[in-house]
């Protein structure tokens, strides 16, 4: 099955690439237009076989359209563009809301205390098959004073994470790799930062949790790659490592 699986994926991915989608993503992911034309190429066939295998469903009322399932697939495809892998294998549906939405929220502090309540977000990667995006948000990544935001990027290192394993293995003290360890001691740095009121390069949202430190640092690699690499050159060397990829040196447009 996993041959077939294979042979099917190559054949997708050989597929010509219509130019009306080229330019509308040249229009709207500014990665793409900083991408060298062999990983473009290669980026054109990542996203033929993400939109044959993900179902798009829109949420109250919205019609998803060719413009969402490009700008998604596009920079959800960015994370695997060299690394290869199984696209995503957790993922069978991309829930797109117009903006915002509103998630239930658990928390259980030291104590033991759970408080539950609501919160609104832009979006949220589930256990179960879905991720859940704000078109809004989606469009905001690129804009000016947006620079290290991108929600796709980060609820798509969330996939990855939790398909690997990465920032689970390091929370239970199993993951001794030095990647590990990179990520690691940039999150306690970032904590140390916000506790003591410096500056930072990083969302303080990644200060939650490892996870979301993995995931905001993701964003910002993608994002802002010749301030990370300048600022935390080793985290920078290990997120390049892993994903294969090195930003710093996309044209900028």
């Amino acid at each position: 099955m996993f041959l077939l699986k294979r042979i099917r994926r190559r054949s997708v991915r050989s597929r010509e690439f219509p130019s009306s989608w080229q330019i509308l993503l040249h229009d709207k992911v500014p990665h793409y237009r900083m991408l060298p034309l062999d990983d473009r190429a290669r980026l054109h066939g990542h996203i033929q076989v993400f939109l044959a295998e993900k179902q798009f469903e829109g949420a109250l009322g919205l019609t998803v359209t060719d413009e969402m399932r490009l700008t998604v697939a596009a920079q959800a495809c960015l994370l695997i563009l060299r690394r290869g892998g199984d696209y995503f294998p957790q993922l069978s549906s991309i829930i797109i809301y117009p903006g915002e939405f509103v998630a239930r929220r658990h928390d259980v502090d030291e104590g033991g205390v759970v408080t539950v309540g609501e919160e609104l977000r832009s979006g949220e990667s589930w256990e179960g098959g879905s991720l859940v995006l704000s078109w809004e948000d989606v469009l905001a990544a690129g804009r000016p004073g947006e620079d290290d935001y991108n929600v796709v990027i980060h609820e798509f290192a969330h996939q990855l994470d939790a398909e690997e394993g990465i920032t689970a293995l390091l929370e239970s003290g199993r993951n001794s790799s030095s990647f590990g360890t990179a990520l690691l001691q940039a999150y306690e740095g970032l904590c140390a930062d916000l506790e003591s009121g410096r500056e930072t390069v990083f969302d303080p949202y990644g200060a939650e949790s490892v996870p979301e430190f993995f995931a905001v640092a993701s964003e910002c690699f993608f994002s802002l790659p010749g301030i990370i690499r300048e600022y935390h050159p080793d985290l920078y060397a290990h997120l390049q490592a892993y994903y294969r990829l090195d930003p710093s040196a996309w044209q900028t447009v």
